[in-house]
């Protein structure tokens, strides 16, 4: 007999937000698929080594979660691919590259595990980024990505709406992982001598909260939006979990 313990599948589960994921998932006794290009295994985790920009990689993943969970209580769609390129500098493959990882898996997954997901009237969570609405030089690839996922969520929302399945986008900021930590070293950041720790802590005074994010701040706006009791009449929004760094005027 299946265990009736909830399922979620987690993309990019080896990087900063989603390993923390991962964690408190299997902290709540949720069974676990966990999905990256280099994924890590752990005790109680189906891990599954994947390139989500592959269609037929995608393909792999949701055979393997359609084999061993006829329901799927949470998708979490946070598998990334970040573009430090001047617009005119980024070549066509590069583009494409980022939109396959960052847009086309999220809908990839949707459609293939929607039976899944449509028996557990589950949730769909994108993780999106304040790129998608404030943005950067040199990161037009990834800003354009983040933004069509928003669009994504919300057509998500009214087509799913009718099984049940919601579907909402959190939007990290400054989140202090290793896709940060590498940003802050190269492009249009990288042209300061200062060290990475020194510009992070430069990155940090300039939030209202005087803070850069932790893993853990999105995690648990992710799981908020996941659980169908605390979120269940919330579908096709954003949450913005970012220190208030959209709330300040930056000509001030």
């Amino acid at each position: 007999m299946p265990s009736a313990r909830k399922a979620a599948l987690v993309t990019g589960s080896s990087g900063g937000i989603g390993s923390a994921m991962v964690r408190w998932l299997r902290e709540r006794g949720w069974q676990v698929v966990a999905v990256d290009r280099a994924a890590k295994p752990a005790a109680g985790v189906r891990s599954i080594t994947a390139d989500l920009s592959r269609a037929q990689e995608v393909e792999r993943v949701c055979e393997v979660a359609r084999a061993h969970h006829p329901r799927i209580d949470a998708l979490i769609n946070n598998a990334a691919d970040q573009l430090c390129k001047s617009l005119v500098q980024t070549e066509p493959a590069e583009w494409d590259q980022v939109m396959a990882t960052n847009v086309r898996s999220a809908y990839a997954l949707a459609r293939g595990l929607y039976p899944q997901l449509a028996a557990a009237r589950g949730a769909i969570v994108n993780v999106s980024s304040v790129h998608a609405v404030a943005t950067s030089p040199a990161m037009a690839a990834y800003a354009a990505s983040k933004g069509a996922l928003i669009a994504l969520t919300r057509a998500m929302a009214l087509e799913f709406a009718a099984d049940g399945v919601r579907a909402n986008a959190v939007l990290p900021g400054a989140i202090d992982t290793p896709m940060l930590r590498a940003g802050l070293g190269r492009g249009h950041a990288g042209r300061s001598q200062a060290s990475v720790a020194s510009r992070l802590d430069r990155l940090a005074r300039r939030h209202p909260l005087g803070r850069v994010g932790r893993p853990d701040d999105v995690v648990e706006a992710i799981a908020f939006l996941a659980d169908g009791q605390r979120a269940g009449f919330i579908t096709g929004q954003t949450l913005i979990v970012d220190g208030g760094a959209l709330a300040h005027l930056s000509t001030e």
